[in-house]
């Protein structure tokens, strides 16, 4: 009779629209079989320990019903969210009416129910587990009541209490806990832990995606107490015994002005069969040793944080921007890789040793590029006296090395970044396109040619290792990019695996045209993530096949984690119990580097976005050129020359049935009008919300 249960269960929950509850399926098997409610309990019990059948919050599931997809919560708007396929990643889009109440993270069951545009679209059918609390959000006052209106989530402001007795108030921004969920994010309630401040400060708004996403300026005593003692001048003679001693080359420093945690230093000599390129990297790993406190918090936070004005340092300022720090005129312990390269800047053989530099000169990229430019002033002179001659070697190899990129196929990808100028009340009062000179491209590709020799020492040696990676598209991106580029009517042949110098040529071929702004976008979207991996993967964007990261230590785990690794085969020369110790330690040096690159990004971001929105507020009726960015179904985002971005959204526009093509067009089907992507237009600020880092424009 528990066979004949067993098989009637499975039979209605396969195919089951929705989790059943016992009830359910006992009213389903009642109708074909006579059923004991003691024996359908047991039957459902022992299909459960076999696998066979999952219980939810909401019911039970067959592990064999391909309706349901395990995800996870990936995105939450305020009334729509993407849910992520546990096992391919793909992302389903879900209406707000669908997410049950789901939040970031949450394991979820999920139904595809139809497509929107090119996501496949679902709904929530369980929560299987919860994994998000803590929000961010305004305080408002709504029918004589304090309550929340959280960043993300829901448009809808929340019931809060305050236990704490907090002095709350109307546009106060603060972190709340939710303490009961609902069946909707309506239905959630809160509970105040903290007040970050003012929310129509783009610092405070700042601020609070920081302390959401666990981060923080300040450092656990212990780490500082660790970082006080390690920083500590007066032992560097002693420790520099048994190094290579490089303090009599022309070495120096390349950064922004106002950089204080200098990780890297080079020099360039120039031989008869071509070059000696030495990149030389603060020895960081020297002073963070396994399992210290210095060490346990570096991999928690994984890597340094920038945003508007400030740092959220991996180390402490007593190593970021003192002994670990190549400040000019100052003996510091360094691993440096020492290549040999031919005329044509291929790498004949390489190096890494355990090293000792004296930096002659803090070096600034924008005196450089004035010095390169031919306007050489006197004091320039005078501050560059003891690497002049040094300068000219740099350009001529660092010419070679991007013409060697160049040649070998790499895609030159078009990433605006932004530079914000904050005053001194933490205001944003300036937004503009950050510039790149010849010096930021040649320090680029000498650390390049290091990351590349750190990837081959890992390879050749056989060792643990952190690799960073960039797999090729997938056939499916490839493909829509391919029908993309035919509805646009331009031409192109790629091979089955699409090759790098491909892509490349397309980028060439729309340079100079209207269509370049969507090309790049459109090639951009069709890439992977790159990621940190203990595999050897290669780096596709750069088309390299060997590649890690080794020359930040100071900010960046995984590189301080291929810096121990490597240290430990050095100094020991044994393979095997380098393995033995690091094999463990490389995945999970690989996995906190990949998760916490994910959270940097998006903090920054974020922030970047409040502060963009704190400026356009006080330009609210002002009229500017701008590009079509990009184009949805409720409208186009524009982007202005200084970088800022701004939404028109359909409501704004000529009223009319409107259509979004491929995300290459808007069309107003009812009037013929058109929108495309990289279309110049002019544009009027509407508003600017500060807390959530939009912009509102309107056609001018």
């Amino acid at each position: 009779m528990k066979s004949d249960y067993k098989k009637k269960i499975m039979s209605c929950l396969k195919k089951a629209e929705k989790p059943l509850t016992a009830n359910k399926i006992k009213k389903a098997v009642s109708k074909k079989i006579k059923v004991e409610k003691t024996g359908l309990e047991s039957a459902l019990a022992k299909l459960k320990k076999q696998g066979q059948v999952i219980e939810c919050p909401n019911g039970y599931i067959s592990v064999e019903n391909k309706r349901f997809i395990l995800c996870s919560i990936s995105k939450l708007a305020t009334n729509f969210g993407f849910a992520k396929n546990l096992e391919t990643e793909e992302e389903y889009f879900i209406p707000g009416r669908d997410l049950m109440g789901a939040m970031p993270n949450d394991k979820v069951l999920v139904k595809i129910t139809g497509h929107s545009g090119n996501s496949p679209e679902g709904e929530v059918v369980a929560i299987m587990k919860q994994e998000f609390n803590d929000l961010t959000g305004n305080i408002i006052w709504d029918r004589g009541m304090l309550k929340i209106v959280p960043d993300t989530l829901t448009k809808y402001a929340l019931d809060i209490y305050n236990p704490k007795r907090l002095p709350l108030k109307e546009g106060d921004k603060v972190l709340a806990v939710i303490t009961k969920r609902g069946k909707r994010h309506s239905e959630h309630e809160c509970m105040v832990t903290e007040i970050i401040g003012d929310s129509s400060k783009a610092s405070v708004c700042a601020e609070s995606v920081v302390v959401l996403n666990g981060l923080s300026m300040e450092f656990p005593e212990e780490v500082v107490e660790q970082a006080e003692f390690v920083n500590d001048e007066s032992r560097v003679q002693a420790e520099a015994e048994g190094r290579l001693d490089l303090r009599h080359l022309p070495i120096f420093t390349i950064d922004g002005a106002d950089t204080k945690d200098i990780d890297d230093a080079i020099h360039v000599e120039k031989t008869e069969n071509g070059f000696k390129l030495g990149v030389h990297i603060a020895d960081v790993s020297h002073y963070v040793t396994p399992k210290s406190p210095l060490d346990n918090e570096a991999i928690k936070r994984g890597t340094s944080v920038y945003y508007a004005n400030k740092v959220i340092p991996m180390l402490p300022k007593e190593l970021s921007n003192g002994i670990c720090s190549l400040n000019p005129n100052v003996d510091r312990l360094t691993f440096s890789c020492l290549m040999d390269m031919d005329k044509n800047g291929e790498i004949k053989s390489y190096r890494f040793e355990k090293t000792v530099i004296r930096s002659r000169v803090k070096g600034v990229y924008d005196e450089l590029n004035q010095i390169y430019s031919g306007d050489i002033t006197e004091q320039l002179k005078q501050k560059y006296e003891q690497v002049l001659p040094c300068l000219e070697n740099i350009k001529e190899l660092a010419l070679i090395l991007n013409k060697k990129k160049i040649s070998r196929g790499t895609p030159e990808l078009d990433t605006t970044e932004s530079k914000l100028v904050i005053d001194e009340n933490d205001v944003c009062v300036g937004v503009k396109a950050r510039e790149r000179g010849l010096t930021q491209e040649f320090i680029e590709d000498f650390m390049l040619s290091a990351n590349e020799c750190a990837a081959k020492f890992g390879i050749k040696h056989e060792i643990p290792f952190v690799y960073r990676v960039h797999e090729s598209p997938s056939p499916e991106r490839i493909e829509d990019l391919k029908n993309t580029l035919a509805l646009m009517n331009i031409p192109c042949n790629f091979s089955d695996e699409v090759k790098q110098n491909e892509l490349a040529e397309l980028l060439k071929r729309v340079e100079d045209t209207d269509q370049k702004s969507l090309v790049n976008n459109m090639v951009l979207r069709s890439m992977a993530k790159a990621k940190y991996s203990v595999e050897p993967l290669g780096h596709y964007g750069l088309a390299l096949a060997d590649y890690a990261h080794f020359t930040s230590p100071i900010r960046r785990y995984a590189d301080l984690s291929i810096h121990r690794i490597m240290s430990e085969l050095i100094q020991s020369h044994d393979k095997q119990e380098t393995s033995r110790k690091f094999n463990k330690f490389s995945y999970a040096a690989a996995d906190a580097a990949t998760r916490t690159e994910l959270v940097a990004i998006k903090v920054e971001r974020t922030a970047e976005d409040c502060y963009k929105a704190e400026y356009m507020n006080e330009h609210i009726g002002e009229e500017f050129d701008a590009v079509v960015s990009s184009v949805t179904d409720f409208g186009m985002f524009a982007q202005l020359e200084n970088t800022c971005e701004g939404l028109v959204h359909v409501d704004n526009l000529p009223q009319g049935y409107y259509v979004c093509n491929n995300h290459i067009e808007l069309v107003n089907q009812t009037l013929n009008q058109k929108w495309k992507v990289g279309q110049k237009i002019r544009v009027k600020v509407l508003g600017a919300n500060v807390s959530m880092g939009k912009v509102d424009f309107k056609l001018a």
